[in-house]
């Protein structure tokens, strides 16, 4: 079971959430003395109001936390983010459904405490008899491998690191692990993420994992992996690169969800394609202007080296399509346009396949986990033309996710295909630290297991 939740209710704390709307209109209290308790501490059921009410012996008996309108399926994250440690049970769950009470609670307990000499003890949630413990251990541990990921510094998580977390997969579960490592991806018509890549120190690769019965449908994902990005020659300025370890969220993002897929014996057969390089500056970097060749044969003009991810990606995708998915997905940290667009908790989505679309929106309401459609508008792939090559890799200024989706679409062949746009991180919010977060991922689990269940 996930560190965070335990089936042992045993002196478990009483804990009750309520939307500011229903504890106005309470006709009597949920405990003794609770509305007065609540009106001396100005409790009205505020988004992320908490009251701590102690017992007759002193410690802590039972909990207030305010849900707010009850609109953000992951609010109960403030509360275990502040909570002692110790065991809490859900008394009252304000109109949430247990399944969004406990990812927030998982949400909100972690903390990233790989490099602090004091460990971090979460609070643990009481899971009920009648829910399914293993269905919310598996998403809460997905996310917060993925967080794990994302968190861990560049110099503890390059492209060799990220080949050692698939392969740890790949032992696991029983999956074929394919690595192709440095000038090997020249051989093997890799070149996009060769050239990205081949400034690094550590050598870039390009990892294909396989499992599942070949019989049922085919599903690849496919995430960018570039574990630190400097902008190449198009240097970032420092407050750009701050936070570029993140840049290798695309992956942790497939990494999660293909450890969701094989630990629930999903019934797809799963491919799974990272390629993985750091964009460095060195003698041998690729250049604005110069044109490189891909792995579909389309040739691709450098517009600027700081659009490094599509790149990899094209190579990636094009490799997804040779197999003829029934469905593919990516995720990459691709553009700020997106951020700029729809801030940093929308997940934006592409797709042209209309059904597809239906599908994720409905993932995305029943899990609580937002999503947004963004249009692959096809007028703007004009801006993506070079005189001297198929392509160039920057659509200027304008539209930028929307260019760079376009971009990808290029080197798209499959019945259905998919792609996310994530910033991979979030801002502190209702007591929720700062740093590497899911977005999306918990929509599209949702969504898979309604599609091939």
């Amino acid at each position: 079971m996930h560190k965070s939740f335990t089936a042992d209710p045993k002196g478990a704390v009483d804990v009750f959430l309520y939307t500011s709307k229903a504890f106005k209109s309470l006709e009597s209290d949920p405990f003794p003395s609770a509305r007065a308790i609540a009106e001396g501490q100005a409790f009205t059921g505020a988004t992320g109001q908490i009251v701590l009410v102690p017992g007759e012996a002193g410690g802590l008996a039972r909990v207030l936390y305010g849900l707010g309108k009850g609109q953000d399926a992951l609010a109960v994250a403030g509360l275990s983010a502040k909570l002692p440690k110790g065991s809490y049970r859900i008394v009252e769950a304000g109109g949430m459904a247990f399944s969004s009470v406990a990812a927030g609670w998982a949400d909100g307990a972690y903390r990233f405490d790989r490099y602090l000499k004091d460990k971090a003890t979460p609070p643990q949630l009481v899971i009920p008899a009648d829910e399914d413990a293993d269905a919310l251990s598996r998403e809460a541990d997905a996310c917060a491998l993925l967080r794990d990921l994302v968190n861990t510094p560049a110099a503890d998580m390059g492209p060799q690191d990220i080949q050692a977390t698939i392969s740890n997969l790949a032992e696991r579960f029983g999956a074929k692990l394919t690595t192709i490592v440095g000038d090997a991806l020249l051989e093997a018509n890799y070149p996009m993420v060769h050239a990205v890549g081949r400034a690094a120190t550590f050598e870039p690769r390009f990892m294909e994992l396989e499992w599942g019965d070949p019989s049922h449908p085919s599903l690849a994902l496919v995430g960018k992996g570039v574990t630190f990005d400097s902008g190449g020659l198009d240097l970032k300025p420092g407050s750009g690169m701050r936070i570029m370890k993140k840049d290798m969220g695309g992956s942790a993002h497939v990494i999660a969800l293909s450890q969701l897929i094989m630990s629930a014996n999903l019934p797809v057969h799963l491919k799974l394609y990272v390629p993985s390089v750091e964009n460095a500056v060195a003698g041998n970097s690729f250049r604005p202007g110069d044109v490189l060749s891909s792995r579909k044969g389309l040739t691709v003009e450098i517009d600027n080296t700081d659009a490094e991810g599509r790149l990899i990606l094209a190579d990636a995708l094009a490799r997804a399509c040779e197999e003829e998915p029934d469905l593919l997905i990516d995720f990459a940290t691709l553009t700020g346009a997106a951020r700029v667009a729809l801030g940093p908790d929308l997940a934006p989505f592409y797709t042209d396949d209309e059904d597809m679309a239906d599908a994720m929106e409905a993932g995305a309401k029943a899990s609580g986990d937002p999503v947004w459609r963004m249009p692959l508008w096809d007028p703007y792939l004009a801006d993506l033309k070079s005189p001297i090559a198929d392509l160039v890799n920057s659509g200027g200024r304008f539209a930028g996710s929307i260019t760079a989706g376009l971009f990808l679409k290029e080197f798209v062949d499959a019945k259905s295909w998919m792609h996310f746009d994530v910033w991979a991180w979030r801002l502190g919010k209702y007591g929720r630290p700062e740093g590497g977060a899911p977005c999306g991922l918990r929509a599209v689990w949702q969504m898979l297991q309604t599609r091939y269940s």
